[in-house]
């Protein structure tokens, strides 16, 4: 697929970048603290180098707020838009919550 720098279609982007505009994160320092802690995964490689580049097809493992986050990326951003924009960047597969060991059902 052809590389279309206004919607970043086929391009591959620096890790960092991505995660601002898919809005994991809420800046670039934010986003390359959290990789070089080790808390970012793509395609179940551990990676601590925020300028990795990434594109469609890759997934992220992540552990954000607590909680742990699998999503594969669908395309590359172009800017830090409205949450919905954000969203179409990836898709969520993490897995649901651990039951409680005190829930019986």
């Amino acid at each position: 697929m052809a590389d279309d720098s206004r919607t970043g279609r086929g391009a591959s982007q620096r890790l960092d970048r991505w995660l601002v505009f898919a809005r994991a994160v809420k800046s670039r320092s934010l986003a390359q603290k959290l990789i070089e802690t080790g808390a970012v995964r793509v395609n179940s490689q551990r990676t601590l180098n925020a300028d990795r580049r990434i594109g469609a097809g890759d997934v992220l493992t992540m552990l954000l707020h607590d909680r742990l986050r699998v999503w594969r990326i669908l395309d590359a951003g172009v800017r830090r838009g409205p949450a919905a924009e954000a969203a179409s960047l990836y898709e969520d597969i993490s897995p649901g919550p651990l039951p409680h060991p005190g829930d019986r059902r």
